[in-house]
């Protein structure tokens, strides 16, 4: 997926801190959100297409999605990780 040099220069923009790949169990879980029409990026806006890849905050409480191999790292555009 993301190349592991380049994942490690990555930070969350909010927190400052690492992103971790995430885990088949949240990607599921975002997407059931989307499926159900609950997921609601931080910006308020509904996020409407499931997601193929995600990266993590260190605690796990933020997904930012991974766009055709680009991670969108924009404050607004994170969603919690329970969708």
């Amino acid at each position: 997926m993301i190349d592991k040099q380049f994942l490690g220069m990555l930070v969350c923009p909010s927190t400052r801190k690492p992103l971790r790949e995430a885990t088949a169990a949240e990607l599921a879980a975002v997407n059931a959100a989307i499926q159900r029409g609950a997921a609601r990026n931080r910006g308020g806006a509904a996020v409407a297409v499931a997601w193929a890849a995600a990266l993590a905050t260190e605690d796990g409480a933020w997904l930012y999605p991974i766009q055709d191999g680009i991670p969108i790292l924009l404050t607004a555009e994170a969603v919690p990780a329970g969708g």
